[in-house]
């Protein structure tokens, strides 16, 4: 299955969106925290955000994963993911993390969101206003509309579903698409085959619904 599958024979808003969260390149997670604070905000109908109001909860959201698995991106060190780790630890304030994060947190993946393949997919769910005097991003109606189009809920766990597989792998120094996974039927939970690593990755329903474009 490709992002072609979504993007060309179906091309929904909800569709272009699993595109992103699916197949889109992935040397941080950053896309992931981003996807799910869009959502968040989307369902309360943001429009207008700035960077500084958007790293609150894209911060936590990095600081939530670091806890789960320390390795968060392909580069062998982030300054960004380092004062995740530091506010982890207790050496930071929220205040001081946000700041930080307004400052570096954003610096790729606004501009890379929409990239999947050799280019960015035909709509946006955002504009960047950076450099305009709302100092942050744009909501478009693409995106303030998916959580009447689809369950909300579901593109918020599908998102959480695959950041835990991308992450799981860079934690094995396993490519993402070799990662072997075990299903666990009395609890529905997705397992690394790896026999040395049995925690539970995220469970089944969550990790396929979106390839299965919510079925």
């Amino acid at each position: 299955m490709s992002v072609y599958d979504f993007t060309d024979i179906q091309p929904t808003d909800e569709n272009y969106w699993r595109g992103i969260v699916l197949f889109g390149r992935n040397v941080a997670s950053y896309k992931f925290a981003l996807a799910k604070t869009l959502l968040e905000l989307a369902q309360d109908q943001r429009e207008v955000v700035s960077l500084q109001e958007l790293a609150v909860p894209y911060s936590s959201h990095l600081s939530e994963h670091l806890r789960l698995a320390d390795r968060q991106a392909t580069s062998a060190s982030s300054r960004y993911l380092d004062a995740c780790r530091a506010f982890n630890r207790g050496e930071s304030s929220e205040e001081e993390l946000v700041d930080i994060t307004a400052k570096l947190g954003f610096q790729n993946v606004i501009d890379a969101f929409h990239v999947v393949g050799n280019g960015p997919i035909s709509i946006r769910f955002f504009e960047d206003e950076r450099r305009l005097s709302t100092q942050g991003i744009r909501l478009t109606d693409e995106l303030l509309n998916l959580p009447e189009a689809v369950e909300g809920e579901d593109l918020l766990i599908e998102a959480e579903a695959r950041w835990r597989l991308v992450e799981t792998a860079w934690e094995l120094n396993l490519p993402r698409q070799v990662l072997t996974v075990t299903y666990k039927p009395e609890t529905k939970l997705l397992l690394p085959a790896d026999l040395t690593r049995r925690k539970a990755i995220t469970a089944a329903r969550d990790a396929l619904n979106g390839y299965q474009n919510g079925s």
